[in-house]
């Protein structure tokens, strides 16, 4: 036996980071619409798509959270707690 977790499981955290994830896509879409204009010298989009572009950051610092989360009940697994 290999090991006993499935591969289809969801371990602690794996939410997290998908969740992580998609916010990050949306930020990402949403910078890059709010910096288009400067190269293609049209008016600029309003205020509100700067603070969508934060997005990238949210979805980083909670895929990040689902990651740590994920090793800390590796650990835990590995000692044996539970």
């Amino acid at each position: 036996m290999r090991d006993k977790t499935q591969t289809n499981s969801a371990a602690p955290g794996d939410r997290l980071v998908r969740a992580g994830a998609v916010v990050f896509f949306i930020g990402a879409v949403a910078t890059l619409v709010t910096v288009a204009p400067l190269f293609l010298g049209t008016t600029p989009f309003p205020t509100y798509m700067f603070g969508m572009s934060m997005l990238m950051a949210v979805g980083f610092l909670t895929a990040g959270a689902g990651v740590l989360r994920s090793v800390a009940a590796g650990r835990r697994q590995a000692r044996g707690d539970r």
